[in-house]
Parts: structure tokens; C-alpha cells; sequence
């Protein structure tokens, strides 16, 4: 597989690069273009003339006839779509086993919270590396878009961080007629993945948390903190305070002044 260098990263196609000095020195040194147009003729002339009669220090032949002999027959057609720049990045896994690449949102496997992986982007796909080995490719989304495989997420969550609003139904059904037709009416809105948080309790793996308090209030707990039972007993801070009762007034007492000892006084 051969990838395109990096904008911006010279030192990707070093081999490259190091025309540019000839380029800069030799072609546009000293000259004065009058257009754009003007310079693409000087700059047909001059490869022509000047740079493909020299000899390379590499081949150690002219580039204009071995261009002619032998790489004239290999060149291929003209692509007719534009060229796909990459994207590479390096995002961390966040703790929602999601990493963001190019303002879009991708699963990789749980084990990898915290870490750094590589990311290679183009117009179709977008692969994820860790540690130079292929672990997912996604289809390239757009900005704000998400791709999420449910293997990559807990049985536990997969079902809420799809958004799969279905499940939550089918799961109220099981509970019963009443239960069932609350979370489709808590849910029948423009964006019901924003009341997913309040359908939870009653549509959870477990029983109804209004059934669990309930049945839980009937029998006698000894337990005197339990929460589940603070609705039938006063919060600390909502029983009323006893003060104590109030006292009367000291006055203070003041040092008298010419007051003697008693045993001065015969």
C-alpha cells in the first residue's frame, strides 16, 4: 500500500524536496514573469531546454530521454476525480469507546480506554491502528456523523448507546400493559433519545423501581438508613429542631473597686 505524504511535511518526500532548491535557483532566480501564463511558458522552455538535458547525479542520465524511453509508456490516464487527501491523527479512546476523527465519532474496542491509537481517514473508510496493527475500519461519516459497532460496546450499554428506542419499548412491555404504554408516550418525541435517562428505571434488566420500592415498604426493615424507606421516615434535616430553653440574662459583674479584704477590718 503506498500513501500520499502529509501536507505540510516535508521531510515525508525528501527526494522530492530537494529539486525545489534547483527549481527556486535556476528557473525563477533573476526572472520577471509578466502572468501566470507567462511563467508555465518560460517554465515548458526551460525543462526542455535546460533542465531535462542535464545529466542527474543519480542516474547519471539526461531526465528528458529517460523520461522519453522509458517512463512516457507507464504513465497511466489522468485520474477524472479529484485527489483524496488523508487524514492521519492520533485521538485518545475516550471513555465511551468512541475516538473523534475529522469532527466525526468512532467505536474501537473497550480495552483501549485511555490509550492513543493512529487513525488514517480517507474519502470511503477510516482505519484504526494501535501499535501499527489494524484493529477497526469504519465508513468515513461526515462532521457530527457517529459509526458504531455493538461489538465494541458492553451487552449493558449497547442497546442505550445506539439509541435503539424499540428495545426500550419491547423491554417496558415485559413489565406490563401500564409500563409499556408510559415509555411510548415518554418516548414519542422529536428527539426521544433525550428521555432515554428517564425511561431507565422502569425499563431496566431489574423489576420497576416503583414495584422494588413498594414491595420493599411492605416488609418491616430493620435497617434504620435505608434509603428506599426514607419516604416513610423524616429526613434528618426535615425533622424539626429542638431548642434548648431559653435562660434568663446574667448580668455581668463588675470588679469593685475599693472593695478591701475582710480581714483588714477590726
Amino acid at each position: 500500500m503506498v500513501d500520499p505524504a502529509r501536507v505540510g511535511h516535508p521531510k515525508d518526500k525528501a527526494r522530492v524536496e530537494r529539486t525545489v532548491a534547483y527549481v527556486r535557483g535556476s528557473f525563477f532566480g533573476g526572472e520577471d514573469f509578466a502572468d501566470l501564463a507567462d511563467a508555465q511558458r518560460h517554465a515548458e522552455v526551460w525543462c526542455a531546454t535546460l533542465a531535462g538535458q542535464r545529466v542527474h547525479g543519480t542516474t547519471q542520465r539526461r531526465p528528458g530521454e529517460l523520461f522519453a524511453a522509458e517512463e512516457a509508456a507507464r504513465l497511466l490516464p489522468a485520474p477524472a476525480m479529484p485527489y483524496d487527501l488523508l487524514v492521519y491523527a492520533q485521538p485518545k479512546v475516550a471513555r465511551d469507546h468512541h475516538v473523534e476523527v475529522a469532527n466525526a465519532l468512532y467505536s474501537v474496542p473497550g480495552h483501549l480506554i485511555g490509550r492513543r491509537i493512529e487513525a488514517r481517514a480517507d474519502a470511503q473508510l477510516v482505519k484504526l491502528f494501535w501499535r501499527s496493527a489494524l484493529i477497526k475500519v469504519h465508513p468515513r461519516q461526515p462532521a457530527g456523523g457517529r459509526s458504531t459497532d455493538p461489538a465494541d460496546l458492553p451487552e449493558r450499554r449497547a442497546r442505550y448507546a445506539l439509541r435503539d428506542i424499540g428495545y426500550l419499548c419491547r423491554q417496558a412491555d415485559t413489565h406490563g400493559v401500564s409500563v409499556g404504554i408510559y415509555a411510548r408516550r415518554l418516548l414519542d418525541v422529536d428527539l426521544p433519545w433525550t428521555r432515554m435517562r428517564q425511561g431507565l428505571p422502569a425499563v431496566g434488566p431489574r423489576p420497576p423501581l416503583r414495584r422494588r420500592t413498594l414491595r420493599h415498604r411492605v416488609r418491616s426493615c430493620p435497617r434504620p438508613g435505608c434509603r428506599r424507606c426514607r419516604v416513610d421516615r423524616p429526613h434528618p434535616r426535615t425533622r424539626p429542631r429542638t431548642r434548648p430553653a431559653a435562660q434568663p440574662p446574667v448580668a455581668p459583674q463588675l470588679p469593685l473597686r475599693f472593695a478591701r479584704h475582710q480581714g483588714s477590718v477590726r
